[in-house]
Parts: C-alpha cells; structure tokens; sequence
C-alpha cells in the first residue's frame, strides 16, 4: 500500500515538475486537484462541492456556519453538500509545505455503488454535511493510485474511471461519510435538503421564503429550517446570504464591477445594506475589496 509519506513526496515531485510551489494545481486526471502553501493561508470564503479532501501535510480548519472541523496529516474532509464555507490553511511552512489533494465526488457514482452495496453500509444518524476524521488506508492507497496517472495518460485512460469508481466506493465506508450515505437515499432529510439548495444556488438572488422552498420539497416549515440548520449549520435565510456575499467578491475582484451593480446583480435592493453585510462577513468594505483588486491580482 501507499504510505502517506510516500504520497506526499509523490505530489511535492510532481508540483516540482509542473514548475508549481504555491496554489491550486489541477491535475490532468477528472475532477483531482493539488493544494500546496508554504504558509499560513489567510480565511477565504468559497462554495464546496461534494468532494473528499485528503491532508498530507500541515493543517487546515474549514467553517460551515456554526461548525468548525480543524484537521491534519492523513485526515480528510468529506462534504456532502453544496456549502459556503469559511477555510484557512492554519499549519504551513516552506520545508514542510500545506498538501493536500482534493477529488470532486460524483453522486451518480455514488448513487450506483449504494444500489449495489448499500446494505453492507450502516446507516447511523446523520450529523453534518461538512465532516472531518482519520482516513481508512485502503482509501489513501487508491487516491495514491488514482495520483500515480497523472503522467501517464494511456494507463489512465483504461484505470482511471476504475480506480476513481474503488475510491467512491471506500469513501462510502469512512466514519465520517455518514451524512453522505444519507443523501443517496431517496426521500431522506439529507436528500431533500440537497434539493432545496439546489433551488437556492440556482436563484440565490430570487426572494424564496423558507415556506416555499419547504413545500417544494415536501416538508413542513418547521421541519425543513430544523434538518437545513442542523445538516448545514446555518439557516436558509443565512445559506442564500453567503453564496450572495461570495458571489459579490467574485464579480468585484475578478469581473471588475462597481459597488452598486454589484449589489444589484446579487439581490440586494439597497447598496447600502449589502456593503453593510458585506463588511461585516469579509471584514471590510466592498470598495476597498474592489480597490486591492485593481492593485493585486486574486489568489486562488
């Protein structure tokens, strides 16, 4: 089996090659990306995917709402859901760099590996969509794998969609994959709070009252904002606001556009309540976030 060392100075060889020390790197195989910092990484506030995020080095905490997770060296994080989140490299140097390698999930693999297997996989209560634990051997050695293809691509083109269908299938026995068992049942809490962010993603700047998005779904009000808060740690009202105000610092750092239209293209009414929130989830004022851009170009 690949050890997690060995995986590590794996990585650090081929981000060497790619001529990469610092960033995000994608990788020639689907949906696999490599981290690497060489120090502390400031909060940056992004939009995750379902995905698995393997640490081989240094240490990382990642905020959904309320909800912490801090973890380290062969730990990974497994989200279940769409989530905007809070997350900071904490542990990070120029010897021993942050290291991680992240693989976007696909659910109708998962969905297929659950119709085959799903009674061999327990299925305790759910607990959160953004979850953090030790991760299984047998799952680090097939990332290893999976990482092993990147430079060979005729291997990959026969090896890849099996070894990445084995690393879906060992994620579904991680202790910490729970939530993510769930949403593959249809009808579970889980699943019909993946659709209800589904709807909010897609008209986030849309006025949608938690009474409409709960009978779209089929539940009661006071069901659907209980399981949203508890599966995601943040209300529906407060889900909605993050992808605006994320959204909002993609358009002024990247797009260039002013405060006000800004504002506008987001939801907000008022340009003033949105530089009101703005400031008070970045910790600054939109248009200086809109100044520092035009100076320094926007990390990754």
């Amino acid at each position: 089996m690949i050890a997690l060392h060995d995986l590590a100075d794996r990585v650090t060889g081929w981000l060497e090659h790619q001529g990469t020390s610092e960033g995000v790197c994608a990788s020639p195989l689907d949906g696999l990306l490599v981290l690497c910092h060489r120090s502390p990484y400031p909060i940056e506030a992004v939009v995750y995917q379902p995905l698995i995020c393997l640490i081989l080095q240094g240490e990382k905490e990642t905020y959904s709402g309320s909800h912490c997770v801090r973890f380290g060296p062969g730990e990974s994080l497994v989200v279940s859901h769409d989530l905007p989140v809070l997350s900071r490299v904490t542990e990070a140097s120029q010897t021993t760099p942050y290291l991680a390698l992240v693989l976007t999930l696909d659910l109708g693999m998962l969905r297929s590996l659950d119709a085959e297997v799903g009674n061999m996989l327990a299925k305790e209560a759910t607990t959160h969509a953004l979850e953090a634990g030790p991760t299984d051997a047998a799952l680090v050695d097939a990332i290893g794998r999976f990482f092993d293809l990147v430079d060979r691509p005729r291997e990959a083109a026969v090896l890849a969609p099996l070894i990445r269908r084995e690393i879906h299938f060992r994620l579904l026995l991680e202790g910490h994959s729970n939530t993510l068992r769930h949403l593959l049942q249809r009808g579970s809490h889980a699943d019909r709070i993946a659709r209800a962010i589904g709807r909010i993603k897609r008209d986030f700047a849309m006025s949608l009252p938690v009474p409409e998005l709960a009978r779209e779904v089929g539940m009661s009000p006071s069901s659907f904002y209980t399981q949203f808060k508890a599966l995601t740690a943040t209300t529906p009202l407060q889900y909605q606001k993050d992808l605006r105000l994320i959204e909002a610092r993609r358009l002024l750092v990247s797009e260039g556009h002013t405060v006000s239209s800004t504002a506008f293209r987001v939801g907000y009414e008022s340009p003033t309540q949105f530089s009101r929130e703005y400031s008070r989830k970045f910790g600054e004022q939109p248009r200086l976030t809109k100044a520092s851009a035009s100076v320094v170009p926007p990390t990754v």
